[in-house]
């Protein structure tokens, strides 16, 4: 697993920077209902795309979370009084306090079924009922696509995509969740691995 403590300062750049945030935000933001007052972003990183968020809709207080300190440091430099450490398996807020809650590029990451699971049912119980969940799926099953990283991971048995829309969809329905919208948006510039 990567060290996001150690990434942080360098994250941004090796990710796509500015144009790959706007269009995740852009896609987050296509999802999030007009009436939506209160958004939360789950994993929020560098705060890169959640400052995008905030530029994007100025009737929506946003809060971003993130468990890595070097992350939360950079992403509360963007966004003053708004970002929370802690872990995404287990919020630090009340029940129903978010009209809206965003994961972008977490799941994939999770390590497992059980941690995927944890952090939609916590999304879940932060959200207020009727409230909109936007999250990323299939990111896992997207690395199998021919790039520089398959040949040295070619010897080791393929890996559960434990991001799979249909396995998050199922985690969700699980708390009362269901699909309700899609969007799409590129990569921009996050190299070849």
């Amino acid at each position: 697993m990567l060290d996001y403590d150690k990434e942080a300062e360098r994250y941004d750049d090796s990710r796509g920077g500015e144009p790959r945030a706007a269009a995740a935000a852009e896609g987050v933001l296509s999802l999030v209902p007009r009436q939506a007052r209160r958004l939360l972003d789950v994993a929020c990183g560098t705060g890169i795309v959640t400052r995008r968020i905030v530029a994007g809709r100025d009737d929506l207080r946003v809060v971003g979370v993130d468990l890595a300190p070097a992350m939360a440091r950079r992403a509360a430099a963007r966004l003053p009084g708004a970002v929370v450490l802690a872990d995404s398996r287990r919020l630090p807020f009340a029940d129903g306090e978010f009209d809206a809650v965003a994961s972008v590029w977490l799941l994939h990451l999770a390590g497992g079924a059980e941690n995927v699971r944890a952090i939609v049912a916590e999304c879940a119980r932060v959200l207020r009922p009727g409230g909109t969940y936007v999250t990323t799926v299939d990111k896992g099953a997207s690395h199998n696509v021919g790039s520089d990283i398959d040949a040295v991971l070619a010897a080791r048995p393929p890996s559960v995509a434990h991001d799979a829309a249909h396995l998050v969809e199922e985690y969700a329905r699980d708390h009362g969740l269901v699909p309700a919208g899609t969007a799409r948006f590129s990569g921009h510039g996050q190299g070849r691995s």
